[in-house]
């Protein structure tokens, strides 16, 4: 009995003890809610035992805390590169975008055909008089029988008269010839001209290429049709004194509102060796062939390469990737604005139990 007292009565003094110590403190150390008690610290104002062994050393704390920051700050100023990476990118995906939709690439293919629609041959010779045109086939040309001399022909030929696009007060004549069709067995047309100007220096005879002579002979207004052709098509030349040999190719293009048909052309010149007399020569020839260089139309397509879909893709992880730096630099302040007011309120208990 007596042993139980002494134990009874020294533990009641060990309590006594504690309480009074807990009344000797000062009761501004446990001012704060408990909503603003931090991880680590217990209801009833007490520091745990980490927290404890924390303050006891403030120089490692401090190193910590800077280091914490330092490392926010270099994530925030990682993000914002990354942002600006972000917005060059979405810059550059509408600017090529804009520029693939403005400058559409050109898919070339070639067609092959059996034989093409007639074209339209449009000469201009002016003062000089045509003496012959004949159909001829596999690059047979026969040996000129008295050149310069009017020779019978087999060509479909149209006389158009018109006033031309770009000077309205001058009056043009064209002999419009129906041109070659059967390219499997190289059909050709030659033409003879004769001109007696001996006072010009130099003479040539103009002519033009429009894609099917049919569209002529349908047109209700032949010289308003000319006058079309002639604005859209080129003009060529072919000398005096030479057989100048035009090999023709038919270029079709898609654009983006309508269709268009142009010509292009390989021509080789060769001296006509002039056997007449003297006497005659004064009288200049001119001789033309027209063929086509090979079976195969060029088509032409333009193609907008910009792809919408792709651009929106891309716009779309560009703007995630914006959200996402948004909203780490929101979290970043928020929790360095949580640190700066832990230091200050454990600054203020410093200062309070030094008080």
């Amino acid at each position: 009995m007596l042993r139980k007292d002494k134990s009874r009565s020294s533990y009641r003094e060990f309590g006594d003890d504690d309480e009074g110590e807990g009344h000797t403190q000062s009761p501004d150390l446990f001012d704060d809610s408990p909503e603003d008690l931090e991880e680590g610290e217990e209801p009833n104002g007490r520091i745990s035992p980490e927290d404890d062994i924390s303050e006891s050393s403030p120089a490692r704390r401090f190193s910590k805390t800077c280091l914490k920051n330092v490392f926010t700050v270099a994530l925030i100023f990682i993000y914002l590169l990354l942002t600006a990476v972000a917005a060059f990118l979405v810059y550059q995906t509408i600017s090529d975008f804009l520029d693939k939709l403005n400058h559409p690439v050109m898919s070339v293919t070639y067609k092959e055909v059996e034989s093409f629609s007639p074209p339209g041959i449009a000469l201009y010779p002016g003062r000089a008089q045509l003496l012959s045109c004949r159909h001829h086939y596999h690059d047979d040309i026969p040996s000129l029988v008295n050149p310069g001399e009017p020779q019978q022909g087999d060509c479909v030929i149209n006389n158009v008269t018109y006033f031309g696009p770009f000077t309205n007060q001058t009056e043009k004549r064209a002999l419009v010839v129906r041109g070659p069709s059967d390219v499997r067995n190289k059909e050709l047309i030659f033409m003879q001209f004769s001109h007696n100007e001996t006072k010009e220096d130099f003479s040539a005879i103009t002519y033009m290429l429009f894609a099917k002579f049919s569209d002529l002979t349908d047109s209700l207004n032949q010289s308003e049709f000319m006058r079309d052709c002639e604005k859209n098509y080129s003009m060529w030349t072919f000398s005096g004194g030479f057989r100048t040999w035009v090999k023709m190719s038919l270029v079709r293009t898609s654009g983006k509102s309508n269709d268009a048909m142009e010509f292009r052309q390989e021509s080789t010149v060769v001296k006509f060796n002039d056997k007449r007399p003297e006497s005659e020569q004064s009288n200049q020839l001119f001789f033309a062939v027209f063929e086509w260089r090979d079976p195969f139309m060029q088509e032409i397509r333009l193609i907008v390469t910009a792809n919408p879909w792709n651009s929106v893709a891309i716009l779309c992880g560009v703007f995630m990737a914006f959200f996402k730096a948004a909203n780490f630099a929101k979290l970043a302040i928020q929790w360095i604005n949580k640190m700066r007011k832990r230091h200050l309120r454990n600054k203020a208990r410093e200062l309070n139990q030094i008080g």
